[in-house]
């Protein structure tokens, strides 16, 4: 074939990959107006009977998830990816309780938000409503799946699924049997749909559909929201990146203080709630800095810092360089400063914070409102791990992202966040003088 013939070819798929997204996004507009007022008894009878059918098939949703994992492997994906993408009867059974969580919480959908009787007697009031067509763009973790799908159709919106190559399998499975679910029901398999994920192109397809898709979410990496976000004439609303940090306090309880850093550090180091950067205050004991350090390194992680700076207090770390107090790590990694106090780490928060989730370890009560005050961030935690911010943490169920950004939504994107509003105005025949 020649190189002629070969570029045509390209071409050929090209355009009948983008006439495939296309064709998808006009079938979950058309169905948007019917998951729009679909009943709740009717939304959660799906999302319940999902989260059985999930548990009931999971041998051949773990057999997808296997030929992606070993995929995976062969490809040389990283561990951290890997440990993302991986599924197992604990997981499929967490994911279906997702949903279970999801069918039990208030619908948004028609909720009045305020409302007031006008002079001339028009009755005003501001309700939620549905946006439309969901666009989800997300790498490799098939639980997204499912949580955009049950949080979208409780919200009332058409899902569109952009997944990522290395899930293939996976999201194909799990797709089809939420949309067999759906049919059971009479609702239509088109409020669920997952994209082609053999080219980057079909994100630029889904992203620039206006008209047909009301808005696009993308989770995952920086490069992947990035070029989302800078990329898209469709709405937008941005799940940032983690780069969380943990401030111990000189006033600080040490004991929970590091229990609190080792819980977010390690007890899932691929998601984006994970601490990323600690944080020691310069006026504790060089014993209690040394302890912090060495704790983290009996548990296995590697602590990146400022080499003289820690030996100072008598600690061994791995030379930083200044990329790495941006990082986002998604491993047995982390970051070490030292600070000069509760100021030093709002300054060094200021500069390095994804604007995810930042926490303080202390006991002095202005210390913890002057951090609270001052840093500027979806999430600010007092005395806790990191690990909260989550949706289902918060007791909104399953979430679709943890927003970054300061418009319509920011922190954990639950059911509300899902809706948009409108005025509804009811006269008697007014007219306007």
């Amino acid at each position: 074939m020649s190189e002629q013939q070969t570029g045509q070819q390209t071409e050929q798929q090209r355009q009948a990959e983008r006439a495939e997204v296309l064709a998808q996004a006009r079938l979950a507009k058309d169905v948007a107006p019917r998951l729009a007022v679909l009943p709740t008894p009717a939304k959660d009878a799906v999302l319940r009977d999902a989260a059985a059918a999930l548990v009931q098939r999971a041998p051949e949703i773990l057999e997808a998830n296997a030929r992606d994992l070993a995929d995976g492997r062969a490809n040389g994906l990283a561990e951290s990816v890997l440990d993302r993408l991986a599924l197992d009867e604990s997981r499929i059974e967490g994911i279906a309780g997702g949903l279970r969580q999801v069918a039990g919480l208030q619908d948004p959908v028609g909720e009045v938000l305020t409302g007031r009787t006008l002079p001339n007697g028009i009755q005003m009031r501001k309700v939620r409503v549905p946006l439309g067509v969901m666009g989800m763009v997300y790498e490799a973790r098939p639980n997204v799946t499912v949580d955009a799908f049950g949080l979208a159709l409780k919200s009332g919106n058409a899902a569109l699924l952009r997944g990522s190559k290395t899930a293939r399998h996976s999201n194909a499975a799990l797709v089809a049997v939420l949309q067999d679910v759906l049919a059971a029901h009479g609702v239509p398999r088109e409020a669920v749909q997952l994209l082609p994920c053999d080219s980057h192109d079909s994100v630029q397809d889904l992203i620039t559909a206006r008209g047909l898709v009301d808005v696009v979410i993308p989770r995952g990496s920086a490069r992947l929201i990035e070029a989302v976000v800078t990329g898209a004439t469709v709405p937008t609303i941005e799940t940032g990146t983690g780069n969380c940090h943990f401030y111990i306090d000189a006033s600080a309880d040490m004991g929970k203080a590091i229990a609190m850093l080792i819980n977010g550090k390690t007890r899932r180091v691929s998601v984006c709630n994970a601490t990323e950067t600690v944080l020691i205050d310069a006026a504790l004991p060089d014993e209690d800095k040394r302890a912090v350090i060495a704790a983290l390194q009996e548990a296995g992680v590697e602590v990146h810092g400022d080499v003289d700076r820690h030996a100072a207090f008598g600690a061994d770390v791995t030379p930083a360089t200044e990329a790495d107090f941006a990082e986002e790590y998604l491993s047995m990694d982390i970051a070490s400063a030292v600070v000069d106090g509760v100021d030093g780490a709002i300054a060094h928060i200021a500069r390095y914070s994804s604007g995810h989730t930042e926490a303080i370890a202390a006991q002095d009560a202005d210390a913890l409102r002057r951090f609270a005050d001052a840093v500027d961030a979806a999430a600010v935690v007092l005395n806790a791990s990191t690990a909260f911010t989550d949706g289902e943490q918060y007791g909104m169920g399953a979430e679709i992202g943890i927003s970054t950004q300061k418009l319509h939504a920011r922190g954990p994107m639950a059911l509300p966040e899902l809706t948009t509003t409108k005025w509804v105005l009811q006269g008697s025949g007014q007219v306007r003088q």
